[in-house]
């Protein structure tokens, strides 16, 4: 990846170009009561601390994990002029992102992500007009009421996942890849996907590739310097410029290729009711919009609810198996409360899960113990302010740090350990724990408006898999267990390094009842 460090003669050239700024820009007087800027490393004169933040390779939640402890709960650093703040405790994202929502609810989206044609995500959206459109939308279709009516396509695609599993246990992988994709394509468009080499899945990976290696501010050159988007892409240095573009082709698919079918069947009047039909019917809160600008936010919010609702689900959903196979006592006393609340002879459903505190504390733990999303979705701030008698700047970059977060030892004993016990007091879940959802789901206004459609999936596939499956260790050449290791991928989405485990049915009753899914 080319990132900041890339490319020493580019780094000169974006000093001279820093200079000119400096030289040719008017700027506006800022810092009237001379604050400091919070604390953090200082860096060199031009470069700032562009030589110390941590490349995406280096797992950057991590560093900024030790920062706290050496700064405190809140960083503050400048990279080529570009100010970042850092915030490492509940208490600072809940005084920035909610007390303060007015000036922290817009996104910087970065340059790599719009030369990549990310600008159909409402999740990096500028706060506006624009954005609350496409929130209303979603909103419309996700919130805790609405996402009840897609019980039955999870269930549907649950099971059929269960059987998946049976047959090939070894691809749990690329399983787990179909359910969520299956299941939100359903719910978005309507449409059925094939059972191998899907072409909706194949470019919704390509794309997400994209997003975990560009996700994180900082991570190309252009993000810090915009002005590189200018340059040609034959320019030696410029191969950010190809990558772009090669991933703009592919994000135009996402976006399009499931619009353009759905309207086709639509015309034929064969579509699937679903989330694009809905909105192509009867937009909601229509405010004297245009049937263009009607279509084009439809699209958009498809395409996000589609793309969003597989990443993050998916990769906690990659913990949960990793975690029942190096934590069997786990996963055993799981078993126990679901043999004694639903039996054997059926699956969990949602009407049990209030009586099923330790499969829920293990929902939450598979959240928490590994972040799909460490550093979450950076906001930016909207004008000069002056917090905690610090000043952060117009333009600041602000990043809340889910990982610290969910990882403080202050809160969570032992928080690098797989422990669903730590949401239970009593048998029951206890309310004084902190619920992942504080911080994995995003902060603010600006919080993922998918986050009950991803929670409920969760717990349909964990829930079901325990009550059928036993997960365990493979074993050497010599029969014993492999000891696992929780090793996880760098980037703006972060998902479990490949392993394998062993997937086997509980019992001759469980796999006649995983058979009667056969579609």
């Amino acid at each position: 990846m080319e990132t900041a460090q890339s490319h020493p003669w580019l780094t000169a050239a974006g000093l001279l170009f820093c200079l000119w700024c400096l030289t040719n820009t008017g700027g506006r007087k800022l810092n009237p009561n001379r604050l400091l800027r919070p604390p953090g490393p200082k860096g060199l004169p031009f470069l700032g601390a562009m030589l110390e933040v941590p490349s995406l390779s280096q797992k950057p939640w991590l560093v900024y994990d030790k920062w706290f402890k050496k700064y405190g709960d809140i960083i503050y650093f400048e990279v080529l002029g570009q100010p970042f703040m850092i915030l490492g405790s509940l208490k600072r994202t809940n005084d920035i992102f909610d007390k303060r929502s007015s000036n922290y609810s817009d996104r910087k989206l970065s340059s790599m992500l719009e030369l990549m044609g990310w600008t159909f995500s409402v999740v990096r959206m500028p706060y506006g007009t624009m954005w609350r459109r496409h929130r209303r939308a979603i909103h419309e279709h996700f919130h805790v009421n609405a996402v009840q009516k897609y019980i039955p396509i999870q269930t549907k695609e649950t099971q059929a996942f269960l059987h998946r599993l049976l047959i090939t246990p070894e691809n749990f992988i690329h399983h787990i890849r179909h359910a969520f994709a299956a299941t939100v394509m359903s719910i978005s468009y309507g449409l059925t996907i094939l059972e191998s080499d899907d072409p909706y899945i194949t470019i919704a990976e390509e794309s997400l590739r994209g997003l975990t290696e560009a996700g994180v501010p900082g991570a190309f050159l252009v993000d810090l310097l915009p002005i590189l988007k200018h340059v040609p892409t034959w320019f030696p240095g410029a191969g950010f410029k190809r990558k772009a573009a090669h991933y703009a082709v592919v994000n135009d698919n996402l976006v399009d290729l499931p619009f353009k079918a759905v309207k086709k069947e639509m015309a034929r009047g064969t579509a699937a009711p679903c989330v694009l039909t809905s909105l192509l019917e009867e937009f909601p809160g229509n405010d004297g919009l245009g049937r263009e600008e009607e279509e084009f936010i439809s699209r958009n919010v498809a395409a996000i609810a589609y793309i969003a609702g597989v990443d993050t689900t998916l990769s906690s959903t990659e913990t949960f198996f990793l975690a029942m196979a190096m934590h069997p006592e786990a996963q055993r006393k799981a078993q126990s409360e679901i043999d004694a609340i639903v039996g054997t002879n059926r699956l969990p459903d949602f009407i049990d899960r209030p009586h099923l505190p330790y499969v829920d504390a293990i929902v939450k733990e598979s959240m928490r113990w590994q972040l799909a999303v460490p550093l979450g979705v950076a906001h930016m701030a909207t004008d000069d302010d002056e917090y905690d008698g610090y000043f952060i700047p117009k333009g600041t970059v602000v990043i809340g740090a889910p990982w610290s977060i969910l990882h403080d030892p202050e809160v969570f004993e032992a928080p690098e350990e797989f422990r669903p016990e730590r949401y239970l007091k009593n048998g029951q879940i206890d309310p004084s724990v902190r619920d992942p959802g504080v911080a994995v789901f995003g902060f603010g206004r600006r919080m993922c408006p998918g986050k009950h459609l991803g929670d409920i999936s969760l717990y349909s596939v964990v829930s079901s898999v325990l009550a059928v499956y036993n997960i365990s260790a493979p074993v050497d050449e010599f029969g014993k267990p492999v000891q696992l290791q929780a090793e996880y991928k760098s980037g703006f989405l972060s998902s479990p390094v490949p392993f394998k485990c062993s997937i086997q049915p509980r019992s001759k009753v469980a796999e006649s009842l995983i058979r009667g899914f056969r579609d």
